[in-house]
């Protein structure tokens, strides 16, 4: 018996059989790239929020930022 997703994913099904279809080669540089948009992301989310920093200052944030998320004892 599955649990219940409460949050529906009607291209679940899609998503895992694209996966399939991908080599292993591919699955990782896919993964190097969401890794790599999720990272411009989160600088451009911190870069959004503190307009007036320097490129220094948002670096140390990030910094921070992913060592909290890498060390949130998961």
């Amino acid at each position: 018996m599955q649990p219940h997703d409460p949050k529906p994913r009607p291209n679940h099904q899609r998503y895992l059989a694209v996966l399939r279809s991908m080599t292993p080669e591919e699955r990782l540089r896919k993964a190097w790239e969401l890794t790599e948009t999720a990272r411009m992301l989160m600088r451009e989310g911190i870069r959004h929020r503190h307009p007036d920093l320097s490129e220094a200052e948002v670096h140390e944030i990030y910094l921070r930022e992913m060592a909290r998320c890498h060390n949130s004892g998961s």
